[in-house]
């Protein structure tokens, strides 16, 4: 008897806690009144149906209709991409109206193309290992199982009504804290980062540009469920078009370096970037300036879910 109610009470209490978290801050639309929402995507139900967060912490529930307007931001209007490109982890605008299900039925979906390439490399990677951890821990949860209800049969024989309950509280805690581990698969940080410079219209490495990504491999070799992110700059002295590429051929340097010299796995390395004289971060008017506007910033980022208690560090350029 003791067994059983220890059974029903941690389905009732697992069920409540699952319960909660689904239905928590989840808007219900007005139908037929129109709203424009940007949020980051949180869960994808199916091919059509997204749940995006804002940054209030509010959830929406989004329907992309099938004749809707799916593209990159971009001076030319950005490029058009099917349903299927949408993944988890995803900044994008949506615009649309209230249905009779308190969701929000979308006719236009924006989006910046370096956002989808990220989230698209982190989706690639978390799919298979969220495969493998929910299958091991599941596993798990039954030997544990089985060795909770062993222990339960004992205490109850004994009279030990206070150790099987124990025994069930650890159970629980056991759940929530597998739950919080599998949440934070794709919970990305950035562990170090590095900055390498370059001199004018140049995308060659010089040897403390070398040395610093030497640093981030040194890193990255103790680490697993890693990422490294790498996107190039560049100064406003030439054409815009010029700065671009001349910004791409620096992000792709850093690039191959890792990949050649440190033998970083392909899978490893999300798709590099220019962005030409963009997202200045000195005065272009002054040479002091423009050297730190020539350069390659480079993020190494670690998944919460797979490295527990990680720690956020700085390279010497931050501090």
């Amino acid at each position: 008897m003791l067994k059983k109610l220890s059974i029903i009470a941690l389905a009732v209490v697992f069920s409540a806690v699952t319960l909660f978290a689904q239905n928590g801050q989840l808007r219900t639309a007005v139908a037929g009144q129109k709203y424009k929402i940007k949020g980051v995507v949180v869960s994808k139900d199916d091919n059509g149906t997204f749940v995006i967060k804002d940054s209030v912490g509010m959830d929406t529930k989004i329907v992309v209709l099938p004749n809707a307007s799916i593209k990159s931001n971009g001076f030319f209007g950005g490029d058009k991409y099917a349903l299927s490109a949408i993944v988890r982890g995803l900044n994008m605008e949506v615009e649309g109206v209230g249905d009779a299900t308190g969701s929000v039925s979308v006719s236009k979906v924006r989006f910046d193309k370096t956002s989808l390439q990220t989230a698209q490399a982190i989706d690639s990677r978390m799919a298979p290992a969220e495969d493998r951890l929910t299958a091991a821990e599941q596993n798990a949860l039954r030997v544990s199982g089985q060795i909770d209800e062993l222990m339960a049969i004992s205490n109850a024989a004994k009279g030990g009504a206070k150790a099987a309950q124990d025994t069930a509280d650890a159970a629980v805690a056991g759940v929530n804290a597998t739950n919080k581990r599998i949440s934070d698969l794709d919970d990305y940080v950035v562990q170090t980062t590095a900055t390498v410079n370059f001199k004018v219209n140049s995308s060659k490495l010089s040897a403390e540009g070398k040395a610093a990504l030497d640093q981030v491999a040194t890193t990255a070799a103790t680490l697993k469920g890693y990422l490294i992110e790498v996107t190039g700059f560049a100064s406003a002295e030439g054409s815009t078009a010029q700065n671009k590429a001349l910004s791409d051929r620096r992000a792709q340097a850093v690039k191959d370096y890792l990949i050649q010299t440190h033998n970083i796995s392909l899978r490893r390395m999300s798709t590099s970037y220019g962005y030409g004289e963009l997202q200045a971060v000195a005065d272009n008017t002054t040479a002091e300036g423009r050297a730190q506007n020539r350069r390659v910033e480079v993020k190494l980022l670690v998944s919460r879910g797979i490295n527990q208690n990680v720690e956020v560090k700085q390279s010497n350029d931050d501090k």
